[in-house]
């Protein structure tokens, strides 16, 4: 065993503790149960990650209304909810003595038309992603009181994050969710107080970090993941994105988390829609969170395609010789390795093989690969191994089987 700064620990601005630097980063698992709730599976799932080594966990979406999904097979959290499965949750994230925080999110213009719910934004602009566009609702833009109303929701969904035994929230405000909506002017066409300039833009985060600030004790971690830039032309872009951290600054805020991209340029797999590339195919956001890490107040993670404990230890690095990046996020990786921060602790598994969907339609090739990624997950919710050899073809085509079986459920959950 060797020294390394992946494991050293991090003290947090509200004097929680990180064991090391490596975290679990939000999945989508898609694993809920009927009613929208936690059970076995997710149990499963998230002990096993619990004895991976991981000084953080964070969930996957956690929903802060019924009608608003990233998937049938979401997890929801409102007022009403029985907190009993939610306990158990938090109870098997924590028993590794990780930090497990719950990452809140509402997906806006990103609802799958399958669910037949109605999809809202900041504005009426619809997902634009081709062929592929007809999947998702067409949107509306919100009122000034249901905007209102979704910053309670988070608020509410955070106090009893905390009261389930979860040790922080983590306010979802990346990937072209609901609140990377308001904040981009692709998709925030506003004229009123929620639109135009970007600190209008940036109300409706900043309002929901307060919310929940509000709900939480000072002990209980809030955390932000924010996009360093949409990668479009004419989006969300890292001076955006600087500004907004500084601000988050002056709140409380114990952590930022950078990605970036959306279902329209999936930066976050290093792919983009916007003619330029994220570069390498591993840290994909490292640099420019370096940057970020100079002025931010609370410490940054960055998460992006890290498999490599070389490349892992580079990203720690501060190249000038300043503040760098403080924690690093991992996904894919630690789907198809869920040891691999205890693998890297003793120097086993430097490396992770993670497959990458090489098809003609890159927007295929994409979801291929993510849906491979989902596959793993629900073999380790079953005690099982992952199976990195898996067919993307078949893969996909036993996803859509599940997930039609899936929507039929929730859609039966939301009538009764």
């Amino acid at each position: 065993m060797t020294s390394s700064p992946l494991f050293e620990s991090l003290t947090l601005p509200n004097g929680s503790v990180l064991e090391n630097r490596l975290a679990k980063a939000a999945t989508e698992e898609s694993l809920a149960a009927y009613g929208q709730l936690p059970d076995e599976k997710l149990i499963t799932l998230y002990r096993r990650w619990a004895n991976g080594g991981a000084g953080l966990l964070i969930t996957g979406n956690v929903m802060i209304a019924p009608d608003a999904l990233t998937g049938p097979a979401s997890v929801v959290l409102q007022e009403g909810t029985d907190l009993v499965p939610f306990r158990r949750w938090a109870q098997a994230g924590r028993s590794g003595g990780a930090q497990f925080w719950m990452q809140l999110n509402h997906p806006g213009r990103q609802t799958y038309v399958m669910l037949g719910e109605e999809a809202v934004s900041a504005s009426d602009v619809a997902v634009d992603i081709g062929r592929m566009s007809k999947n998702f609702a067409q949107p509306r833009a919100l009122r000034d009181e249901e905007v209102r109303g979704l910053i309670a929701r988070f608020a509410k969904s955070a106090r009893l994050a905390e009261q389930s035994g979860f040790s922080g929230v983590q306010i979802h405000a990346a990937h072209g969710y609901l609140i990377n909506q308001f904040l981009s002017p692709l998709t925030n066409r506003r004229t009123d107080h929620w639109g135009g300039p970007l600190e209008n833009r940036a109300r409706f985060l900043f309002e929901a970090v307060r919310a929940v600030r509000a709900a939480v004790s000072d002990g209980f971690t809030v955390a932000v993941k924010l996009n360093s830039a949409d990668f479009q032309k004419g989006g969300f872009d890292t001076e955006d994105a600087k500004w907004v951290v500084e601000q988050l600054g002056t709140m409380g805020v114990h952590m930022v988390e950078l990605s970036g991209g959306s279902y329209e340029s999936p930066a976050m797999q290093g792919r983009t829609d916007e003619g330029t590339s994220t570069g390498r195919r591993e840290a994909y956001f490292v640099e420019f969170a370096r940057e970020v890490a100079q002025i931010a107040k609370m410490p940054i993670m960055v998460t992006g395609g890290i498999r490599r404990r070389e490349v892992a230890e580079a990203a720690l690095a501060s190249k000038t010789g300043g503040i760098g990046v403080s924690v690093l996020g991992m996904a894919s990786a630690m789907a198809f390795e869920p040891d691999l921060p205890n693998n890297w602790k003793v120097n086993k598994t430097p490396d992770v093989m993670v497959p990458n969907v090489r098809w003609k339609d890159k927007r295929m090739a994409g979801l291929a690969t993510m849906t491979l990624a989902y596959k793993q997950l629900d073999r380790l919710s079953s005690g099982k191994k992952p199976n990195p050899k898996a067919s993307p073809l078949i893969t996909m085509i036993g996803n859509q089987m599940k997930m039609k079986k899936m929507t039929k459920r929730y859609r039966r959950w939301r009538e009764s």
